[in-house]
């Protein structure tokens, strides 16, 4: 027997009611379990390099519960494996975090009116692929309702809590399994392989215009040209090149409309 599974949210869209807490909670949590199989070995992946660089497992775990960020985390363990200066791992890792100031400042017009508490916590809880799935619900809303972010149903949050704490908890877990566990992984299960995986799944799904694409194509090429530059700059240089990029295109395709019209 096939079984059909419904995404609450679009659900009760679909019949003209406006979701509840409890849907959109459920509709995040959805959206974010395809991510979550390649979530896991990462996790797994950190766990095992963390205790082969030494590090207590009290530090292991506790960086995940407060640094919360996979890329992050992999580059402190090995300079802290390497016994590098704080200042420079703290440079480091503001560098290659740097991508969540763009991720916050596009879901701030739809968070502005929640309290700081919320605040706090969905930014804790922001992750490359909590920003995909929350901005592809933000977005698909914003253009059926045909409304500005600030006038549509403030319950949208919720759809932010259920896939970062999803994520969460399935992060806290496999990296827990890496660490007590990670020396019994064979070497021969490439867990490395499924991060390169997770990522073009985020971003498949938001390739949807000439702008996106041309980002996503610019910022792929130009971090290949910069792997070389110092303290992950390769990354930033990235970003802003897809950025820029995906901006002019944007710019061309509007202007040609505008001139149709």
């Amino acid at each position: 027997m096939e079984t059909v599974y419904s995404d609450p949210v679009q659900d009760s869209d679909e019949g003209g009611g406006a979701p509840t807490q409890w849907q959109e909670f459920m509709g995040g949590l959805s959206a974010m379990a395809p991510l979550l199989v390649g979530v896991m070995p990462f996790g797994l992946i950190y766990g095992v390099l963390a205790a082969d660089a030494g590090l207590p497992t009290t530090m292991a775990q506790g960086m995940s519960i407060v640094v919360f960020a996979g890329s992050a985390q992999f580059i402190l363990t090995q300079l802290i494996r390497d016994h590098a200066p704080l200042l420079v791992m703290i440079a480091t890792a503001a560098v290659v975090n740097l991508r969540h100031v763009l991720y916050s400042a596009s879901l701030a017009p739809y968070l502005q009116e929640l309290g700081r508490g919320w605040q706090a916590l969905l930014a804790y809880l922001l992750t490359d692929e909590a920003y995909a799935v929350t901005i592809t619900r933000y977005l698909a809303t914003a253009q059926r309702d045909d409304s500005p972010p600030t006038a549509q149903p403030t319950k949208r949050h919720w759809h932010f809590l259920g896939a970062g704490l999803g994520l969460w908890i399935t992060w806290q877990i496999s990296t827990a399994i890496g660490i007590f566990l990670g020396a019994q992984v064979p070497d021969a299960w490439a867990l490395d392989f499924t991060l390169p995986l997770t990522f073009i799944a985020i971003v498949m799904p938001t390739l949807q215009d000439w702008a996106a694409v041309t980002a996503a194509v610019v910022a792929g090429s130009a971090v290949l040209l910069t792997l070389a530059m110092p303290l992950k700059l390769g990354l930033v240089t990235a970003i802003l090149a897809g950025i820029g990029a995906g901006y002019v295109v944007e710019k061309m395709t509007k202007s040609k409309v505008t001139i149709a019209n």
